[in-house]
């Protein structure tokens, strides 16, 4: 086991992956910006060092002033979390060139489903389903209309560097095309410094199903279950739950087993999470996340296991302890994102806060880095918790997160709580009938 790991994140998933660690017997270091210095992680941390100023460029995307840290402090490993370097592969080579553990994926792996054409090639080629669309990115319109025609209409266009919605514009029809094309272009050499685009089949109505994967890199891989994420804003997850409303016990034993087969096949290490869009029974991958959810709490729920404590054992090279028949799930889980936002314009509100109250009682989860009189600074991510709740069914579920949502107080700042209090009196929701799109028409809908 290692003896001190450096945490190269902020906020509820730094405070996350040093209580996993504690717990562990493994000293931390946390690092920070001149913006964080009051952060609850640095406080909690055994050791913190400080890494630049509030850019997340000249701080948690600086590579160099991160290496200089596990060396001031003889971290042997680096837990990425979510976000930032956790799926830079050039971050892992070069701690790999220090002697430095990075705790996730190869960089070979982070490589291959880094770029959304090589990761559809190679799921195609393990055995996952993909949506049907052009082999590679496509050069001109010319190329587009071809492969458009090929596929039939409608078609979605996207970044082959993309993520977060950037770089992705639908064309119902060829007069649509050329400008979905140019657009795309444009915003993924503005947002990636890459302006490659490819086609795929734009399916209506899908939800977005992802299956969690834990392997040891040694060849052992199983399957966590799924997380039904369709409640998007923007392409942005806003609700995830476990399991999905959708699927039955043998389409995920299904899907599960032929993801776990392929990561088996690309001696996988650590965690990771495999997106799907499911649609009239049937699944078609969208991209490999290479790394830590933010959702995988619920999915810990289901199963019982503790996500960043495995990340930990099979980073030291220890073999993954479990075949597939040993991963049993019970109940339902879910989580919703807390943002430091207008609940209804989405506006940031960062600030301080002046008061917090975190819900309790059986089957409630926080996951938050914040305190009474913290000033949640506006250079990051407007996340500042996770609430989790779990039941032994999903109307237990859901009748639990309404509980803990009245209880839930956050002060001074703007959050999306009320948004969640909303979503809980739509039938569509308590019934689980949704889809990836749902959740934008309810907010385009006149309030009554």
């Amino acid at each position: 086991m290692f003896d001190k790991i450096l945490i190269a994140n902020r906020g509820e998933i730094a405070l996350r992956v040093l209580r996993a660690a504690r717990e562990l017997g493994i000293h931390t270091v946390a690092v920070h910006s001149t913006a964080d210095a009051d952060a609850m992680h640095v406080r909690l941390a055994d050791e913190s060092v400080c890494i630049g100023p509030p850019a997340a460029k000249d701080s948690y995307l600086n590579i160099p002033a991160i290496v200089a840290a596990c060396e001031i402090t003889g971290a042997e490993a680096v837990h990425p979390g979510y976000g930032f370097l956790s799926e830079n592969a050039k971050f892992a080579d070069i701690l790999k060139e220090h002697n430095i553990k990075f705790i996730g994926p190869s960089a070979e792996n982070i490589r291959t489903m880094g770029d959304k054409i090589e990761a559809k090639r190679t799921a195609k080629a393990l055995g996952i389903p993909v949506v049907p669309g052009s082999e590679g990115g496509v050069a001109d319109v010319a190329s587009a209309r071809k492969v458009a025609k090929d596929i039939g209409y409608p078609v979605i266009i996207k970044a082959t560097a993309g993520g977060g919605g950037r770089g992705m514009k639908v064309a119902r029809n060829e007069g649509e095309l050329e400008l979905a094309v140019s657009t795309a272009q444009s915003e993924a050499k503005a947002a990636f410094g890459n302006g490659e685009v490819y086609i795929e089949k734009y399916l209506e109505k899908p939800r977005h199903i992802e299956i969690q994967v834990l392997g040891d890199g040694q060849g052992r891989a199983v399957h966590l279950g799924e997380r039904d994420c369709s409640l998007q804003r923007r392409h942005q997850k806003v609700w995830e739950e476990a399991m999905s409303p959708a699927l039955n016990a043998q389409q995920r034993d299904e899907i599960g087993g032929r993801v776990a087969r392929a990561m088996q096949e690309m001696k996988y290490e650590g965690v990771g999470t495999v997106e799907f869009l499911y649609e009239n029974g049937e699944f078609y991958f969208i991209e490999m996340n290479t790394r830590l959810q933010v959702e995988h709490p619920v999915t810990e729920a289901i199963t019982g296991l503790d996500l960043v404590q495995e990340q930990i054992r099979v980073a030291t090279g220890a073999p993954l302890p479990y075949k597939q028949s040993d991963i049993q799930f019970a109940g339902h889980a879910i989580e919703c994102r807390i943002n430091a936002e207008n609940p209804e314009s989405f506006t940031p509100s960062p600030g301080r806060v002046d008061a917090v109250h975190f819900p309790g009682g059986l089957g409630v989860r926080v996951d938050s880095a914040l305190y009474s009189g913290y000033r949640i600074p506006p250079y990051y991510d407007s996340l500042i918790g996770k609430l989790i709740v779990f039941g032994k069914s999903r109307t237990e579920c859901m009748m639990r997160l309404r509980r803990a949502l009245s209880e839930f107080v956050v002060e001074g700042v703007e959050t999306t709580i009320p948004l969640f209090q909303r979503l809980l009196a739509e039938h569509d929701i308590i019934d689980g009938h949704y889809d990836i799109h749902w959740l934008e028409k309810f907010l385009s809908r006149p309030k009554a």
